[in-house]
């Protein structure tokens, strides 16, 4: 099943909701843990995740399959490590409603149709996945110019992606050590160390960059796709080469553009600052990362 399932983050009530998925059966599989925090209105994880530990055992005393019935799946978890999961699908997440005592439940049923359909719909005709990201971030605030670097960024992302399978690196972990070693090169963060400076915890690094940072990563992530295809890099170790060197394309802008303006590039604001986070970063900081 893995190699027909593709990981996404589903909006539910401003909530994010992680989820693959699988292509084969035509069907999400939903982290249950999220859909349990939105629920109960519990916005901590790690309580969300007590209380299914809770619920498991009392749905085994009463003898339900619903547990028997889930699965587990690596998905991203909020230390930004791919973990397995407790995931079910939609099915099992109606029976699961009917479990939880929720004002939320019935608004929760019909959003989880409804991405059922959309979903389907995408999978037919995939220029309507970018209208619906496009509605997504219209809904929670962002500006168009940020909206249109954002969208661009997903294409770009995906044609460095496409490199690294033909070039045979493997999804989940070496993914996340390239990823995080062109982060480390053009901003002086890896990815986990950007994302505490910003604030965030199992938040998309991406939605809280602002046009600048984008611009810059997506230029790193240009670079690295122009240099693979030109030098054809095979495995783990070509690639991660590949991979600085066009991350270093994106660091030599940033300097010299830290030099210009005497202000730096990578930026504290996050979707939380959304009035400020389409221009160029006001951080009070001069001192560019190393």
């Amino acid at each position: 099943m893995q190699n027909e399932t593709k990981p996404a983050i589903r909006v539910f009530d401003e909530k994010q909701i992680r989820g693959i998925w699988d292509a084969k059966a035509e069907k999400w599989w939903f982290s249950v843990v999220d859909v349990i925090s939105v629920l109960t209105e519990q916005p901590d994880y790690e309580k969300a995740k007590n209380y299914w530990k809770w619920l498991k055992n009392k749905l085994k005393a009463e003898g339900s399959e619903v547990v028997s019935n889930t699965n587990q799946l690596k998905l991203l978890a909020p230390d930004n490590k791919m973990r397995l999961t407790d995931v079910a699908d939609t099915e099992q997440i109606f029976r699961l409603i009917q479990s939880i005592p929720s004002k939320k439940a019935e608004p929760f049923k019909l959003w989880l149709a409804k991405v059922g359909s959309e979903r389907i719909d995408e999978s037919v005709n995939p220029e309507l996945t970018i209208d619906r990201a496009v509605q997504d971030y219209r809904r929670l605030g962002y500006s168009e110019n940020w909206i249109n670097q954002r969208i661009k960024s997903i294409e770009v992302r995906k044609a460095l992606t496409d490199e690294w399978d033909k070039s045979g690196v493997e999804r989940g972990a070496e993914y996340a050590k390239l990823t995080d070693l062109m982060s480390k090169t053009w901003s002086g963060m890896t990815t986990g160390q950007y994302k505490q400076y910003k604030g965030l915890t199992k938040e998309n690094l991406r939605d809280h960059m602002t046009n600048t940072e984008l611009v810059l990563n997506m230029l790193a992530e240009v670079a690295a796709t122009d240099i693979s295809v030109v030098r054809q890099p095979q495995g783990f170790e070509e690639s991660r080469i590949v991979a600085k060197e066009g991350a270093m394309t994106a660091k030599a802008a940033r300097m010299q553009l830290e030099k210009s303006t005497g202000k730096r590039v990578v930026s504290k604001l996050n979707a939380k600052n959304l009035k400020e986070l389409a221009p160029m970063a006001n951080d009070t900081d001069k001192s560019p990362p190393k």
